[in-house]
């Protein structure tokens, strides 16, 4: 069993997803290391809908699950990832479109898992805003799980099913 996982890893195609995650996860990186390093309090204003605010996440997506207790926090952490690990190995087996939309994911949950553990916390910078309306605060590698999730329940509604 295990000689077969391993040679489906090392499949030409996952290596083009190991690839994407890759390439997802040091953008995210790069980023936010800018964001991080040349970031002041103040928060920048770019235009009327955008600004760059940085806000230290320690909850999950868009802060929900936000807690104080360092127990809750790690299981958290442990939990994302469990799950990062899980879709790595699914993500091996399907189709080349559906190989690509959960590398995408898995590259961005990727990054900001790296910042729960390094920093204990993940850095959210990028505000979008219309008027008094902002929406939450996110970072580079949340916009590419929010555009693959997207291609995702597109994906399903386009693909050919077996019956």
């Amino acid at each position: 069993m295990n000689f077969i996982k391993k040679n489906l890893i090392f499949k030409k195609e996952n290596i083009y997803v190991i690839l994407v995650i890759l390439l997802i996860f040091f953008l995210d990186r790069y980023a936010k290391i800018k964001i991080i390093n040349n970031f002041s309090d103040d928060i920048y204003y770019i235009n009327n809908f955008i600004n760059l605010n940085l806000i230290w996440n320690s909850g999950i997506g868009f802060g929900l699950l936000n807690f104080d207790s360092s127990l809750i926090y790690n299981l958290i952490s442990f939990l994302i990832g469990s799950v990062i690990i899980f879709l790595f190995y699914y993500s091996i087996t399907l189709k080349k479109t559906e190989k690509l939309i959960f590398s995408i994911i898995i590259g961005g949950a990727l990054g900001n898992f790296y910042d729960r553990l390094s920093y204990n916390g993940v850095p959210d910078f990028i505000d979008l805003h219309y008027g008094n309306f902002h929406w939450f605060t996110f970072n580079v590698a949340d916009i590419f799980i929010s555009i693959a999730i997207l291609a995702f329940i597109i994906n399903g509604f386009f693909a050919k099913t077996d019956k």
